[in-house]
């Protein structure tokens, strides 16, 4: 499978770089004033975000042409080098996370959400049930964007608390630590994507990696630390929702046809009251629904099996097995298959089915222009000369270049509060250390950086209101139970990666 590569950058005995392999660039100024240039402009960056509240793309913009012209770029330079960066990401990223959004929002508004999560829920005892929501965190982690899936998450976590008379953190912290994980580890989303067209990685090998790694990470994070925080934290289940008919993540479900019809589950402790009125009779089967969220996982994963397996293969099935795994292919095939299979198959006409597309792409908008402006702050990097010093710098130190990643995410996550911020920055910063990487070595440093752009997240994190919230708990039991539950997964992940550092080179 094509790797998502942007401009590689080569060290040279000289001390130039090499992009794009044919390019030999100088770096722009003596090397004190490239330090300096890029220390001021990720301090001008955090400090636009954090103090000044401006959005991250513009501050990330201000900052990469910033950087540039105090390295010693022209100006007129540095615009272009921001611009290709930014083009050579968005080509790479932005279609994929525009065709997960789509995915995602069909996967809300069918039905086929509901559909996954009550067939597990009602299968599991109460001792099962906090594994349950892990796994429904996870599977509803995977195609959807955190924001998304949180909201989707937090009526059934109530629902679910309310009848089984399980503590809401026994229920609450294995879902959020399936998403969270899946977020911060796990293509489509943009973080690791991002990060992997930065580096160079392989797609399929780092999709493969992230899942391996994220069992152990949820297992830990989720039902085991729920045990803990269910006695740190010790809340009412909040009434913030009478019943899943009042659900606001369902929008698409007034498009659904179909008479109202009543679905009585049982759950444990001898809970059978709990009935829900159904106005989509015609909602995708379980299996359908579990086939289309796991599509593109599989598709991708094939062609990276066959590519390990077999490198040297010729024929007609590994051109067929390369274009279905390509990742914009694969998505493309699941987001098809969404607009079949879930939307129509659950009684949304055309119309609504053109809707809910439509309105998929203006929420991830924000996120868009943050990822190619990151893409276009790397470029600036290694147009200047400054990559190649960081690189050198790094190498010389002694170092794991893991725990690098993993650290410079962390600095910039606990500063901007943002996830996707924290990765692209530290991906750009990395990308030229990258380059003297191993395919797999690569997937496990975009890895690093996906472990280290979730850890500690407070007050300045939008995701830590959010919990707070829908919740209902106070700031410390806030921090008690979801930022502890952050860096659970961050500094699980880190542990995790460099182990297999210690046997993949």
């Amino acid at each position: 499978m094509p790797h998502l590569q942007t401009t590689a950058v080569h060290q040279l005995a000289s001390g130039h770089v090499l992009a794009a392999g044919t390019e030999t660039v100088d770096p722009s100024g003596p090397i004190p004033q490239l330090v300096i240039a890029a220390l001021v402009g990720i301090v001008v960056i955090i400090t636009l975000i954090t103090w000044l509240k401006v959005h991250p793309f513009v501050a990330l913009t201000i900052g990469a042409l910033g950087v540039g012209i105090g390295a010693g770029l022209a100006p007129e330079k540095a615009v272009t080098s921001f611009g290709d960066g930014f083009g050579a990401t968005m080509t790479s990223v932005g279609i994929l996370v525009g065709l997960g959004s789509m995915f995602g929002k069909l996967l809300v508004d069918s039905g086929a959400a509901d559909r996954v999560v009550d067939t597990l829920v009602r299968r599991s005892s109460a001792a099962a049930l906090p594994w349950t929501m892990a796994l429904i965190g996870a599977l509803i982690g995977l195609p959807m964007f955190f924001e998304v899936g949180l909201v989707l998450l937090i009526p059934i976590i109530v629902l679910v608390a309310k009848r089984s008379d399980v503590p809401i953190m026994k229920i609450a912290i294995p879902a959020l630590a399936g998403l969270s994980t899946m977020h911060a580890f796990v293509p489509p989303h943009p973080g690791p994507l991002v990060a992997v067209s930065t580096v160079g990685a392989d797609l399929g090998t780092t999709l493969a990696f992230g899942i391996v790694l994220a069992i152990p990470v949820i297992v830990l994070a989720g039902p085991v630390f729920a045990r803990f925080a269910a006695r740190w934290v010790d809340i009412p289940v909040p009434d913030i929702f009478g019943s899943r008919g009042e659900d606001p993540a369902h929008p698409g479900r007034e498009a659904r046809r179909g008479p109202a019809t009543q679905d009585t589950a049982s759950l444990p402790n001898g809970k059978s009251d709990f009935t829900r009125v159904i106005s989509e009779p015609r909602s995708p089967s379980f299996a359908v629904a579990l086939v289309g969220i796991l599509l593109p996982v599989v598709l991708m994963l094939a062609q990276a099996v066959r590519e390990a397996a077999a490198p040297d293969a010729g024929g007609a099935w590994v051109g067929v097995l390369d274009f279905l795994g390509t990742p914009m292919i694969a998505i493309g095939i699941a987001t098809v298959y969404a607009m079949v299979f879930f939307a129509i198959g659950g009684g949304m006409d055309r119309s609504a089915v053109a809707k809910s597309l439509e309105s998929a792409l203006p929420p991830v908008a924000g996120v868009l222009l943050i990822v190619g402006a990151g893409g276009g702050f790397k470029q600036v990097l290694i147009d200047t000369g400054i990559g190649g010093v960081i690189a050198d710098a790094v190498k010389d130190s002694g170092i794991s270049v893991l725990l690098v990643a993993w650290v410079v995410a962390a600095l910039v996550r606990v500063a901007t509060g943002s996830a996707t911020v924290a990765t692209v920055t530290a991906a750009g910063i990395m990308a030229p250390i990258a380059h003297d990487l191993s395919s797999p070595m690569t997937s496990l440093l975009v890895l690093a950086i996906g472990a280290g752009s979730v850890f500690l997240s407070h007050v300045n994190d939008a995701g830590f209101w959010l919990v707070k919230g829908y919740l209902n708990t106070t700031v410390g039991q806030t921090f008690k139970s979801w930022t502890v539950l952050e860096c659970l997964i961050s500094v699980t992940g880190l542990v995790g990666v460099l182990v297999a550092g210690i046997f993949i080179r």
